[in-house]
């Protein structure tokens, strides 16, 4: 006779039905973080320089795209999407970009607050935001200075680097806000994805094009590369755009994703254990 189905599997049948919880999605998200926080530095400097260089395809496809859509108002709405392969390319790649792959070990932290832990996210930043600057710059030096692209193209990524340096520091510092918090919120969405992890990636950095807010990589290699064609100067891309951006995702991604999640899972478990 065929096995009569029990209680307890139908309350796994019922788990595996229903939707994750926080906690579930803040547990995989942390032993990733723990485990990116384990790697040699070596192999964070050379992935962070395959991301920084990766991302240089973001602004390839915007540019291409704007090349040849009509001069409309609407074709900007077709272009963004041009913005998404790089960070496609880099988050199924495995490879490390500073606000996809270094927000998320800043929970490990707040876990064991720690001066040790502290020291090894430091490390863990510091080596990949380096990499990724130093693949950015190489990719705009070759989109630049190579005759890779045609002039109408390269026309189009002179147009999408000004685009980026056109707010002051102070705008751009609170659209690298919007851009971390989204970055960061993709990230806790693409544990449990699955098959939809590239819907996931696309549809939220589509939002960051076309809401022109300020991505730290992506944005330095399109300012990077106003440089390469010496277009622009290293301070005022630096201080105009690199250094608030960088600071509004670091904003955006910690302080309104990671804080506010753990403190939500901490609370959940508090209220659990009482």
């Amino acid at each position: 006779m065929p096995e009569q189905p029990t209680e307890d599997t139908h309350k796994k049948d019922a788990n595996l039905e229903t939707s994750p919880s926080a906690k579930d999605i803040h547990d995989a998200i942390s032993l990733e973080a723990e485990s990116e926080l384990s790697r040699p530095s070596a192999g964070l400097f050379w992935s962070g320089i395959a991301a920084g260089s990766s991302m240089g395809f973001s602004m390839v496809a915007e540019g291409l795209l704007e090349a040849y859509l009509p001069d409309a108002k609407w074709s900007v709405l077709v272009s963004s999407f041009g913005y998404s392969l790089g960070f496609v390319i880099v988050i199924l790649g495995k490879q490390q970009l500073f606000t996809e792959n270094t927000l998320t070990p800043v929970l490990p932290l707040f876990q064991r607050r720690d001066l040790s832990t502290l020291w090894n996210v430091m490390r863990l930043w510091g080596i990949v935001l380096f990499a990724n600057l130093a693949g950015a710059w190489l990719f705009s030096i070759v989109a630049a200075e190579t005759s890779v692209f045609p002039s109408h193209v390269l026309a189009e990524f002179e147009k999408i680097g000004k685009k980026a340096m056109e707010p002051g520091a102070y705008t751009t510092f609170m659209r690298g806000i919007f851009a971390g918090w989204l970055i960061a919120l993709m990230v806790w969405l693409l544990p449990y994805a699955k098959t939809a992890r590239v819907w996931v990636i696309v549809l939220i950095t589509y939002v960051i094009a076309i809401g022109h807010f300020s991505h730290v990589i992506a944005g330095s290699i399109e300012t990077f590369t106003l440089v390469a064609m010496q277009k622009e100067e290293w301070g005022r891309v630096l201080w105009n755009y690199t250094i608030p951006t960088l600071l509004g995702n670091i904003a955006g991604g910690v302080i309104l994703v990671a804080a506010l999640n753990f403190a939500q899972i901490n609370a959940g478990i508090d209220r659990e254990e009482g």
